[in-house]
């Protein structure tokens, strides 16, 4: 069995967004991806296979255009979003996907996530983007490569390094997040989810949709992330 150890670690990150709650009945997904080799190779969760029962070994091994290499089962129906991710952000190691209840209210609504606080802007360098719908083309000519397809878009034409910004909300959809580990990719996801949770109540609180200062938010990101970061152990 190839990549014994990656399958272990995303079978783990799999069963972890469960645990937290993040994907209701088999409703997500997390792969990892192996750079090491000549041709990168993805790991990922088998369509609609329930996480309590699900081996490391009903894993699927695709390469990066998404030719499965070894599995008997078939790959998740998000493989492509995935595979295009991997390819068009050789930073990350780990994907997420969830539908996360109050992030997905925000994908649903269309809607960025404002800045509102300091919990924020420890994890995103400003607002949480959201991508433009499908359209009707896009949706007929590959739906699933295409939702990666806009999440690429939205990055480049607002100019978002998907490191500062590790997760987006396809629209009327719901997030995707990575990192770079699978263990990473979840650990982002429940951020979102409860960072969409707090945006959620503080809109009903009357927050105002400017949120934070920018330069607050400037400084809790760079405090965690920055050249000169103070947060955590050496």
């Amino acid at each position: 069995m190839q990549l014994e150890s990656l399958r272990e670690e995303v079978l783990l990150a799999n069963r972890e967004i469960a645990r937290r709650g993040l994907a209701p009945h088999t409703f997500g997904n997390v792969s990892g991806i192996d750079r090491s080799g000549a041709s990168p190779l993805v790991v990922i969760k088998p369509s609609g296979v329930d996480y309590a029962t699900m081996t490391a070994a009903d894993l699927v091994i695709t390469d990066l255009d998404g030719k499965i290499v070894e599995g008997k089962l078939r790959p998740s129906s998000d493989l492509d979003t995935h595979t295009l991710l991997y390819r068009e952000f050789p930073q990350i190691g780990g994907v997420v996907h969830t539908h996360s209840e109050f992030a997905t209210a925000w994908a649903q609504a269309g809607r960025a996530i404002p800045c509102f606080g300091t919990t924020h802007a420890d994890y995103f360098h400003g607002p949480v983007p959201v991508t433009e719908p499908l359209t009707t083309e896009e949706v007929a000519e590959g739906y699933v490569r295409n939702t990666g397809a806009v999440i690429v878009r939205r990055f480049r034409f607002e100019g978002l390094d998907p490191v500062a910004f590790p997760g987006v909300l396809v629209a009327g959809h719901a997030p995707f997040a990575w990192g770079k580990s699978a263990a990473e990719a979840v650990e982002h996801a429940d951020v979102l989810e409860y960072i969409a949770r707090l945006a959620f109540r503080s809109v009903l609180l009357g927050a105002p949709e400017s949120g934070i200062p920018a330069y607050v938010g400037e400084y809790h990101y760079l405090r965690k992330h920055g050249p000169k970061a103070t947060y955590g152990q050496r």
